[in-house]
């Protein structure tokens, strides 16, 4: 009878990620690091906008080929007003709006 309780655990862990929206910046080629951490900074300041984490970029020199920010509390208006912050630097080639549960 032990296995129930895991398994509604896994579920509720399912359930949680269910409806969560991201939003995932992708940068034109020679972006540096530096433009990349600038951008996430400036863009992350709307309510419901969250930048994800950076992980230690010596071990990950990759990890910000794309920058995701979680929108899943955020209205239209505060991801439009991302969308308007990210346009203004030019090393922003565009956002795509997904659902977390869509990676692969």
């Amino acid at each position: 009878m032990l296995a129930a309780p895991v398994l509604l655990g896994g579920c509720a862990e399912f359930d949680a990620s269910l409806g969560q929206q991201q939003a995932i910046v992708s940068f034109k080629p020679g972006t540096s690091t530096a433009e990349r951490l600038a951008v996430r900074a400036a863009c992350a300041k709307p309510p419901g906008v969250a930048a994800q984490a950076v992980p230690d970029l010596k071990k990950y020199p990759y990890a910000l080929e794309e920058l995701t920010y979680t929108v899943s509390k955020a209205s239209n208006a505060q991801i439009a007003n991302l969308s308007k912050c990210l346009g203004a630097f030019s090393s922003v080639e565009g956002m795509t709006l997904q659902d977390s549960s869509d990676d692969s």
